[in-house]
């Protein structure tokens, strides 16, 4: 009998650990009031935060991480897409971003590019760098420990309603398509911003608050209790519909913003984290199992430009201080 609790305890332990290892949380740095970079590293750790994204390759950040055991998403910088299509350059970058840090700093994927668009100047400069970044990545033997990707949001697909039609935009295809095809070959997820708080308030009439919110009670017509798995599956049928039904997705954001905006709140905010952080242990309709998750962001960034509501999207204040009482396991 004593073997069996034995048994239970250790697949109980495991379970948890599974929940646990799928939510990481995007650490931006655009503000002049945040704390030092081993002091977030600390706070991730003692709140057990076990995957990080950053937004480009912050050195001070990548030394904090040495030894931490957090696992991370680095993405490629922007501004430094159009010098990756040179297959030397892309070398350079690995060998001063990748290669003095794999050994004790788990890096999982690299993103290169963030939300692209297919006519964004920066869209030619996407798949050649993914290519030449991956040729680099296999060169230093770190294949097998890092994958090479690029992260999409929503406006790529061009019906998401219902979510098994959903399909890549006629405009998105000849630009997403090659991308998948490299993510196929070489067995990396595609990284999806997942954003139910800008679907929402950009069709409030059709779109209720609790279904964005994970709070409706059942499913609606088309067997979807929320908004969130209706965005996520509509995009794996969209990788379907192109040949790539193996493509496993990575929700490298999603978040609620708590002020500054329509239906934004620190109650809808923590009601929005909370269950998402619930629900993403258990999948889709289409896809059943944990969903790798990012949450967007660690703290509120006071620098940053746009729609006022992206300098609210913060689960820590800057004192290091909880915006919300949220448990990441």
């Amino acid at each position: 009998m004593s073997i069996i609790f034995l048994l239970v305890g250790i697949l109980s332990i495991g379970l948890q650990f599974t929940a646990v290892e799928s939510i990481g949380v995007c650490y931006g740095m655009i503000g002049n009031n945040l704390p030092s970079r081993q002091d977030v590293v600390n706070l991730y750790k003692s709140r057990g935060i076990n995957q990080m994204r950053i937004f480009f390759p912050d050195e001070p950040a990548l030394q904090a991480l040495r030894g931490s055991n957090i696992e991370l998403i680095l993405d490629v910088a922007k501004e430094t897409l159009p010098s990756l299509r040179n297959a030397n350059e892309a070398t350079n970058w690995v060998n001063k971003y990748v290669r003095p840090y794999a050994q004790n700093v788990k890096i999982k994927y690299i993103s290169v590019g963030n939300e692209i668009k297919p006519n964004d100047n920066e869209a030619q400069y996407i798949l050649p760098a993914m290519q030449n970044i991956q040729n680099a990545i296999s060169s230093a033997n770190l294949q097998g420990q890092i994958k090479v990707s690029t992260a999409i949001d929503m406006t790529l697909i061009g019906k998401s309603f219902p979510p098994n039609d959903g399909v890549f935009s006629d405009q998105a295809k000849p630009y997403i398509q090659p991308i998948i095809n490299f993510l196929n070959n070489n067995g990396a997820p595609l990284l999806a911003n997942v954003y139910p708080y800008f679907a929402y308030i950009g069709d409030k009439v059709n779109i209720p608050l609790d279904y964005a919110l994970f709070r409706q009670q059942g499913n609606n017509a088309v067997g979807y209790q929320n908004l969130f798995d209706a965005q996520l599956d509509s995009v794996y049928a969209a990788l379907e519909k192109v040949g790539a039904s193996g493509v496993k997705i990575v929700v490298s954001e999603s978040g609620w913003p708590s002020a500054a905006g329509d239906s934004a709140s620190t109650d809808n905010a923590a009601t929005y984290y909370r269950n998402l952080i619930n629900h993403v242990k258990n999948g889709t309709p289409k896809r059943p199992g944990a969903i790798e998750t990012y949450l967007f962001a660690m703290f509120d960034e006071n620098q940053k430009t746009g729609a006022a509501t992206e300098q609210h999207f913060g689960l820590f204040n800057p004192d290091k201080s909880p915006k919300y009482q949220i448990s990441f396991n």
